[in-house]
């Protein structure tokens, strides 16, 4: 792995925020900023892709002076430079309603996000009132994780990954950031395969092996090492900032 070579120039850098670009205080350490600074300055552009909605990741995308496109919501929105919506992909309500009655029988934590704010434990009074972009279970107990993910994947509607070990993430089916990632780069007129994607869980996956380069960080799932060309180090080890060195700058 270590002599693997990227033939293809890389033109678009997609990140993963949480594991990924910020460390374990959820701050973009100087090296990062820095190495991404000289990347865009290179004319290449940074994309943020992550699982975070536009009000959680639009400070950091400002505080970078990215002036690029965002993945959010693991794909299910995407927003241009001027953070206009190019694409909404959503979750009928009716499932998050049956999932919301999931977490309620198995007495365990959710959060969810609609087009108008992020849910964590509780829900409106109308769930049909909303839209909605995406469900995540929390779970620390293994067994019943393996229960609920039996559940979702029986009802063949879902995108399922996650953006720790302990919880389950839910998209509408076919959603995810490769897709999102793709979607971009038409606009931009740039291939797949000249995209460097760097993430540490399986929400990034997808992205990871899609990428003409996939770089999985330090502290990423095994899974996620097992797929990627290149493992950098960790989130609390500037790993995007020596991914950008080695592969790109």
């Amino acid at each position: 792995m270590e002599n693997f070579k990227s033939d293809n120039e890389i033109k678009l850098i997609a990140l993963d925020m949480d594991g990924t670009l910020l460390n374990d205080q959820h701050e973009i350490s100087e090296a990062n900023r820095q190495a991404i600074k000289e990347a865009q300055e290179n004319g290449i552009y940074v994309v943020l892709s992550t699982g975070r909605s536009l009000r959680k990741c639009e400070k950091h995308a400002d505080s970078l002076a990215l002036s690029s496109y965002l993945v959010t919501v693991n794909g299910s929105e995407i927003f241009d430079d001027k953070r206009g919506l190019v694409e909404r992909n959503l979750v009928k309500s009716e499932s998050i309603q049956w999932m919301v009655e999931l977490t309620q029988k198995h007495k365990i934590r959710f959060w969810a996000i609609s087009t108008n704010r992020n849910w964590f434990d509780e829900m409106p009074e109308d769930i049909h009132s909303e839209e909605w972009l995406k469900f995540g279970f929390n779970i620390k107990d293994e067994p019943t994780r393996e229960k609920i993910l039996k559940e979702l994947q029986a009802r063949g509607e879902f995108e399922l990954s996650n953006s720790t070990p302990t919880n389950i993430e839910v998209n509408p089916a076919g959603i995810n950031k490769a897709k999102g990632l793709t979607l971009v780069c038409e606009r931009l007129g740039i291939d797949m395969k000249n995209v460097m994607a760097v993430g540490d869980s399986l929400n990034d996956l997808a992205m990871i092996e899609e990428a003409g380069l996939g770089i999985a960080m330090g502290n990423a799932q095994e899974i996620v090492k097992l797929a990627a060309a290149w493992v950098t180090t960790s989130n609390n080890e500037d790993g995007v900032a020596v991914a950008i060195r080695k592969w790109v700058l």
